[in-house]
């Protein structure tokens, strides 16, 4: 059955959001702080945990950082704080959707399937050689090397990563690359591609510091440069 770890302070929310996922089909576990909930998260992933940004002994941002230190599965915060820097420092560290407080649990429910179906490894899916020289994407564990040197790359960093590199060239607006590389369902905003394009430059330069991957098109986009 599957593990969705809840990570919110407040019990008559947790109490209704357990509800219905269980109702759903779904095994939970609710924790009240951030520290507790960490250490569970760490030794034994769930496949998906829902994540408040306010939480007692550790901030669910700070949560978010540490365990995608250490596991990739898939994170939906729970926030009432909508600011945008909120929003852009939780997909840099790795958040894999949005819900804004006060939510529907219906709603909630059905954002939780659908990044558990986005997420989910494709039983076809394998690693496989790009376009580029060197550059290998393994589609069923969301993992990328270049010349052999693991990137360490989120998942939205890898899903950039797969629309540029497999259509070297092609300039892809920022409006585009929202539509191809992200589910419908996610809260992503243009500010957020310049940010994980900024942190796959970073990543694929430290492998090959002569050459610049991704090329900017002012007022256009980006695109995909391969060694000639």
């Amino acid at each position: 059955m599957t593990r969705i770890v809840i990570v919110e302070d407040e019990i008559d929310i947790a109490s209704v959001v357990q509800d219905y996922l269980r109702h759903a089909g779904y095994e939970t576990e609710h924790f009240t702080d951030g520290l507790s909930a960490l250490e569970s998260i760490v030794a034994t992933p769930p496949d998906l945990t829902l994540l408040d940004i306010m939480l007692p002994r550790l901030d669910g941002i700070e949560v978010l950082r540490r365990a995608r230190e250490h596991t990739a599965h898939p994170i939906i915060m729970l926030t009432a704080r909508i600011e945008e820097v909120d929003r852009l420092l939780g997909l840099e560290l790795g958040a894999d959707d949005y819900v804004c407080k006060p939510f529907s649990p219906r709603e909630l429910v059905a954002r939780v399937r659908a990044v558990l179906r986005r997420t989910a490894p494709s039983l076809q899916g394998s690693a496989s050689q790009s376009e580029a020289p060197g550059l290998v994407l393994d589609d069923v564990h969301w993992r990328a090397s270049l010349e052999g040197t693991p990137l360490n790359l989120t998942r939205r960093e890898f899903g950039l990563l797969q629309v540029l590199s497999r259509h070297p060239g092609r300039i892809f607006s920022r409006a585009r690359l929202l539509e191809l590389a992200y589910d419908d369902t996610v809260d992503v905003t243009e500010r957020a591609i310049d940010s994980h394009v900024k942190n796959l430059r970073r990543k694929l330069g430290a492998v090959t510091p002569g050459h610049d991957w991704i090329r900017s098109v002012y007022g256009v986009g980006f695109a995909w440069e391969a060694p000639v």
